[in-house]
């Protein structure tokens, strides 16, 4: 397999402002480095236990981003290292964050997932109910946390009216919550959407984070 190559022609498809999360769950090390070797530093892993053995091998300059659905008492793993934890679908989670980036004296950084899809596996939150977190007394304290933007999975469809719709659900969500809540931070910044079958679909739609997995680690 080719992995440079295959990073190099997704990156060449991106927008300068579009970071390529490297989706490497289920793969070994030497993938990894292989990506890692060709100039490439973020990774992302949606199992706690994969991604805290991957940290303890691989070099530590590696930016690492939880991608799955995090459990709150498994937290404590990886909030001395994670860079960007993508799948925030609970206050009950974000306050856990935030109690663990507290014992490891760091700032963690956050994207609210949001429920944008047709399929009740999907995990994430309602405007509405990310609203009630936002405006929450308890949220007003935590300064341990910080709130980076929104991420959204779409449907697993070939429709792509379907998906696009989805994604353009997801885009006026943070644009909502960029006005009522984050117009002077300039760290709400991000959108974490689009995979290997859809991210051309989401960066047309203002994706900033597509999470690439397949398309990378293929012959």
């Amino acid at each position: 397999m080719n992995v440079k190559r295959n990073i190099k022609d997704i990156k060449s498809k991106l927008p300068e402002n579009v970071k390529l999360v490297v989706v490497s769950k289920t793969k070994p090390n030497e993938d990894i480095l292989e990506a890692y070797y060709s100039g490439h530093k973020i990774f992302g892993e949606n199992k706690v236990q994969e991604i805290v053995k991957k940290h303890e091998k691989l070099p530590k300059d590696i930016e690492w981003h939880f991608i799955g659905h995090l459990q709150s008492n498994k937290v404590k793993y990886i909030a001395p290292f994670v860079h960007l934890i993508h799948g925030i679908d609970s206050f009950k989670l974000l306050k856990e964050v935030n109690k663990e980036a507290i014992k490891n004296k760091r700032v963690i950084s956050c994207l609210l997932q949001f429920y944008i899809a047709r399929e009740e596996t999907k995990f994430g939150l309602s405007l509405e109910e990310a609203r009630q977190i936002l405006d929450s007394a308890d949220f007003a304290l935590m300064k341990n946390i910080e709130i980076r933007g929104v991420m959204g999975m779409a449907s697993f469809t070939e429709d792509k009216n379907q998906v696009t719709s989805e994604f353009k659900a997801l885009k006026a969500i943070f644009n909502t919550l960029k006005n009522e809540y984050f117009s002077e931070s300039e760290n709400f910044c991000e959108i974490s959407m689009g995979m290997s079958d859809d991210f051309l679909l989401a960066l047309n739609e203002g994706s900033t984070i597509v999470r690439i997995g397949s398309k990378v680690f293929t012959p």
